[in-house]
C-alpha cells in the first residue's frame, strides 16, 4: 500500500472530532469515526485522484483534493496526492469555515 502521511493539523483535527463525537454521540461513534477516517485514508492512498480538486491560491496547495469520510459525510478530508502516496492536510467539518481555513480562491 502507498504511504499515508498526516500533517500535524490533520492529526489535531482528528483528535478534536473524536473528542466532540465522544462527548456528544458516545465513545462507540467516536471510535467508528476514527476507523472510517483511517479506511478513507487507505482508499485515497490507493486511488489518490478520486477526490474532487480544490482550487487554492497558495501554490504549495495547488494539488489539493477533498473526499468525505465514509458514513460521516459531514467530515471532509483535504489531501494532496503524492507520487508515493497521499498527504492528509486537514480533516474538517463541512459546516466549518473550511474556505477560510484553506485560503480558497473566490
Amino acid at each position: 500500500m502507498p504511504p499515508i502521511t498526516q500533517r500535524e493539523a490533520a492529526r489535531r483535527d482528528l483528535v478534536e472530532h473524536f473528542v466532540y463525537l465522544a462527548e456528544h454521540a458516545g465513545l462507540d461513534v467516536a471510535e467508528r469515526f476514527l476507523r472510517q477516517a483511517e479506511a478513507s485514508f487507505v482508499d485515497l492512498a490507493r486511488q489518490p485522484m478520486m477526490g474532487a480538486p480544490v482550487p487554492l491560491k497558495h501554490p504549495d496547495l495547488a494539488s489539493m483534493r477533498k473526499w468525505r469520510i465514509k458514513d460521516f459525510d459531514n467530515h471532509l478530508i483535504f489531501y494532496q496526492p503524492r507520487p508515493d502516496g497521499v498527504s492528509i492536510v486537514r480533516v474538517l467539518h463541512a459546516a466549518s469555515d473550511w474556505w477560510g481555513l484553506l485560503g480558497f480562491s473566490e
